[in-house]
């Protein structure tokens, strides 16, 4: 019987969250101003003397990102971590790879862990590509002669070979992403730890290192793996564990899993989505979408109104927009333009896209919206937030109920039926 080589107990991670009091209010005293201002000058005073976390703000509130969240991994077990964004999930893995303290609770590792979290973590700027690879290493605890005979491997599995002798800050999005997870996986940790991070790559180089965590997983290796692509957690892992609001819930096999992500979403669809404030941005993103159906069934389209904001000198961007089923396994993709055509060089960017649907069973549709270069690099996507219903039937005589095993759409048809007599000799 495999032994237990991820205990979590009771785990909780709160934050203090300051809030700006007063905003709004056409007159406030020099007196009020000054009373606050010593106020909040004591209080931050008293954090340093005490070591504490320094919040900017009038008061402070106490945000627990995770609340008793209790699991057990066997070893040699994948187990996907799933959940809205502001589960938890990231909040989690940090604390699995000793990047931030717990609150509360208790963790045990029985080996050597590897993370790919953030894009960045682990790297040092100013390192070259080839210092990175033997710094991490060491990191891991390996020696200058274990690093050197998987470096091959490494280097050739990343793709990058030209550029390791350039420091990783000018590395683009995907170069720091394909370094970063042929180190995490060829150096044998007995855990590896991936985050959402492979999104951001191109849809090749995720094949490949799903691949790749396939064959460590044979390999007898445990892997905790999120991410929102439901298709690739429900290939990749055995188990799956929802996480909602910092709780999570018990283990479980992956289908029961992501059946359970799906009922949660059924309710909270929307047809709209904001950007949530003080949210970590990449270069080219998502600022706010709004979907409507227009027309009648066979022939809807969905009009999208997207605004996407570019930081100053990024490069233009392509937008897709796939439909799921409720498994989230995508049916439809739409690409009004394989070419990047929006945004770059620090605009702001109104895109409509409007697209012809075809003659689709009656259901709630989520959407993944996404933003990048075909085949290339990922810059932004949302995944969790957006749906569309599709009430009215393709079929204005059909009678009877559509069921999701007879597929999603309806296709046009016709038949001709003749008679014995009319049959050729």
């Amino acid at each position: 019987m495999a032994e237990t080589i991820i205990a979590v107990e009771n785990l909780s991670k709160s934050y203090l969250v300051g809030h700006r009091t007063g905003r709004g209010k056409r007159y406030t005293a020099l007196r009020d101003v000054l009373v606050r201002e010593g106020r909040n000058f004591t209080r931050k005073a008293i954090d340093v003397f005490r070591g504490r976390q320094i919040v900017q703000g009038d008061e402070v509130e106490e945000f627990w990102a995770l609340k008793n969240v209790s699991f057990e991994v066997k070893e040699g077990e994948v187990v996907g971590i799933i959940g809205p964004n502001g589960a938890g999930k990231s909040t989690l893995l940090k604390i699995l790879s000793r990047i931030t303290e717990p609150t509360e609770g208790r963790i045990t590792l029985g080996g050597r862990t590897a993370s790919l979290l953030e894009v960045g973590t682990g790297f040092h700027p100013e390192l070259t590509g080839r210092e990175n690879i033997f710094l991490n290493g060491a990191i891991l605890g390996m020696t200058q002669r274990e690093i050197r005979a998987k470096y091959d491997e490494i280097v050739s599995f990343s793709g990058v070979e030209r550029f390791l002798d350039t420091p990783v800050k000018y590395f683009s999005t995907g170069m720091y992403v394909r370094l970063a997870f042929a180190v995490a996986a060829h150096l044998e940790p007995e855990i590896l730890i991936v985050d959402e991070v492979l999104a951001v790559g191109d849809a090749e180089f995720q094949k490949k290192c799903l691949g790749k965590m396939s064959e460590i997983a044979r390999g007898g290796r445990t892997i905790l793996f999120v991410s929102h692509n439901l298709a690739a957690v429900r290939n990749l892992c055995s188990h799956g564990i929802v996480l909602r609001n910092g709780s999570a819930s018990p283990k479980q096999d992956v289908e029961s899993a992501i059946n359970a992500y799906s009922l949660d979403h059924q309710s909270t669809w929307a047809s709209s989505w904001k950007r949530p404030e003080k949210s970590t941005t990449p270069a080219v993103y998502f600022d706010s979408i709004t979907v409507r159906l227009e027309g009648k069934q066979p022939a809807l389209r969905l009009e999208c109104s997207v605004c996407i904001k570019s930081a100053p000198g990024a490069l233009p961007v392509a937008i897709s927009v796939d439909f799921m089923d409720d498994k989230f396994m995508p049916i439809m993709q739409a690409i009004p333009n394989y070419r990047p055509f929006i945004g770059g060089a620090g605009e702001t960017s109104y895109v409509d896209v409007s697209i012809e649907l075809p003659p689709l069973i009656p259901g709630l549709y989520p959407l993944k919206f996404w933003i990048g270069v075909p085949n290339a690099e990922t810059s932004d996507f949302v995944i969790d937030a957006i749906a569309v219903n599709i009430t009215d039937s393709p079929s204005s005589d059909r009678g009877f109920r559509y069921h999701r095993g007879e597929g999603f759409i309806v296709a046009n048809s016709t038949a001709v039926v003749r008679t014995g007599s009319e049959l050729p000799a």
